[in-house]
């Protein structure tokens, strides 16, 4: 195959995957401006990790976009220093935040949590509640909780004190050096702590470049369906043609 050849094979496949394939070199390096574009990746998911999500500005954005109550709670991890290098803390409320969730009886906790990525959730979760909302007519919804420095088990927590039967949380993943904006949603029923994640459905990449929206909508309006009639989530429910 000729030299040419090969660089045209090289411009389709990147014409379908931001994956770095095909790159181009300079004798044995890499050539100058591919390495460039890698630190500047790097550097993106970094800053995504580390950032901070402003969650006053951010509930109150939430109950403007959704009209529903929204309430906020911060894990057992004082820091963010402190969330990164300890995730046990990210998965469960601290004392007070406990104490303020009140008891109810609903279908549906929603939680958000910044996870490891704030700006997925500041970019995505407006956005994908508005494509969801309308089909969740006749659901009974729990305030709107927005956790800082939560994972994704603290919704097992939250869920459990509601009193809802099915929770669903919104959580920025970890970053990817062409993904550092990518919103993951885990459904799970009837959250309690110690469920684990072979009884929760995840839904990924949920992102302008990724999942859309309304994609995203339709598969968690199959999980949350599907799992209240069968009673469970996780590895006994798939979305048909996934098995």
């Amino acid at each position: 195959m000729s030299d040419l050849s090969h660089r045209e094979l090289a411009v389709k496949l990147r014409s379908f995957t931001p994956a770095r394939v095909g790159l181009g070199r300079t004798g044995v390096s890499q050539q100058t401006r591919d390495l460039l574009d890698f630190q500047l990746a790097h550097a993106r998911a970094r800053d995504a990790v580390h950032a901070r999500l402003n969650a006053a500005a951010f509930a109150v954005e939430l109950a403007a976009s959704t009209s529903l109550p929204v309430l906020r709670v911060h894990s057992a991890a004082g820091d963010r220093s402190t969330y990164l290098q300890r995730p046990d803390l990210g998965r469960r409320l601290n004392q007070a935040s406990r104490a303020s969730l009140p008891a109810g009886d609903y279908d549906l906790a929603l939680v958000v949590a910044d996870g490891l990525s704030a700006i997925a959730v500041e970019r995505h979760v407006c956005p994908l509640l508005k494509e969801l909302l309308p089909q969740l007519e006749g659901w009974r919804l729990a305030p709107l909780v927005v956790v800082e420095l939560g994972r994704v088990a603290v919704a097992d927590e939250i869920g459990d004190a509601l009193g809802a039967r099915m929770s669903v949380v919104f959580i920025g993943e970890r970053p990817g050096l062409s993904s550092p904006d990518s919103l993951g949603a885990y459904i799970t029923w009837q959250p309690r702590p110690g469920r684990t994640d072979a009884e929760r459905n995840c839904i990924s990449n949920i992102r302008i470049e990724g999942l859309s929206y309304a994609a995203a909508a339709a598969q968690l309006c199959f999980y949350l369906t599907e799992g209240g009639k069968r009673q469970l989530t996780g590895i006994g429910l798939k979305v048909p043609g996934r098995e």
